[in-house]
């Protein structure tokens, strides 16, 4: 960690679902236990990952209260409040600081594309509202904004409690100039399993993970390696698990992720519209990368 406190191995845990596609928070608190004891430093609660568009604030409190009775003080449990309302968001910050976990991420708001003064006073605004640790997460690709870096240290320099920021632009020289004009304790975080090496190789602190849901040990042994300085360990690890990865998003994600984990035999149900199923041939695919990367599917 870093004096942020903030872990360097983190996964975006998914929402698992019955068969009616309601809640399963003894199955959530299942997944989160297999999650910790695979070697995740700490969990995300109700990220892209966990559904969050289609889980709403009533029952991501429900999601982020099991996450928290499993993880029982073992890892941190971060959670997602971000809304395209500074408003709403800051209403359920509140509300979900008092549940026992470690710090709050917010995502770029969506669909109103916000100028860069706006994303600045956005984030601002909640993060002064309340008292835990703030994680900014841009995303250009769902949100449509991209949050500029100068933005990013801007915030990062001039609020004390935003500490680090989940960076999915694919801009590499966007997140290295981050890396280098960051303020001392700021962490960035890769937003995407793939970049994570390249990441942590200009200085950046470690990954919210997807894979980490499917092959926890495997991701973290490329975060260690890359973390201890052994770039050539981490690059071979970092190749061997990358078709797995990008295959991984070969359609929407959580749908490959929720059909991994299915075919691991830990059922964790199927995504809510407008999200369907994975298709025959995708879980085809999906199931020769995961044997090419040494998982064993055993469901059909």
């Amino acid at each position: 960690m870093t004096a942020s406190g903030i872990a360097r191995f983190i996964t975006a845990m998914v929402t698992p679902f019955d068969a009616d596609l309601n809640l399963d928070l003894n199955r959530t608190e299942q997944l989160a236990d297999r999650l910790i004891q695979g070697g995740n430093e700490a969990l995300l609660a109700c990220g892209t990952t966990g559904e969050s568009p289609t889980v709403f604030y009533p029952q991501k409190i429900e999601v982020i209260k099991a996450m928290v009775r499993a993880a029982d003080g073992r890892v941190p449990v971060y959670a997602n409040v971000g809304d395209n309302c500074t408003a709403d968001t800051i209403e359920f910050a509140r509300d979900v600081q008092g549940l026992g976990v470690s710090a709050l991420m917010c995502v770029v708001p969506y669909y109103n594309k916000p100028p860069q003064e706006g994303l600045y006073r956005h984030f601002r605004t909640i993060a002064e509202a309340v008292d835990l640790p703030v994680i900014l997460y841009n995303i250009p690709g769902r949100c449509v904004t991209n949050m500029t870096a100068e933005t990013t240290l801007r915030l990062a320099h001039d609020v004390p409690n935003i500490v680090a920021v989940k960076e999915a632009s694919g801009d590499m020289q966007q997140v290295r100039s981050i890396i280098e004009d960051a303020p001392s304790g700021f962490s960035v975080l890769s937003g995407d399993d793939a970049t994570t090496y390249d990441i942590m190789s200009m200085g950046g602190h470690g990954v919210i993970s997807t894979i980490g849901n499917v092959a926890p040990a495997l991701m973290r042994r490329i975060v260690d390696l890359a973390a201890q300085g052994s770039w050539d360990e981490a690059r071979a690890a970092h190749e061997h698990l990358l078709p797995l990865m990008k295959g991984l998003f070969a359609t929407t994600n959580p749908i490959l992720v929720k059909e991994a984990l299915n075919l691991l035999g830990f059922p964790v149900g199927g995504v809510r519209l407008p999200l369907v199923p994975a298709t025959p041939a995708q879980r085809a695919d999906l199931t020769a990368l995961m044997r090419q990367v040494g998982l064993q599917p055993t469901a059909q």
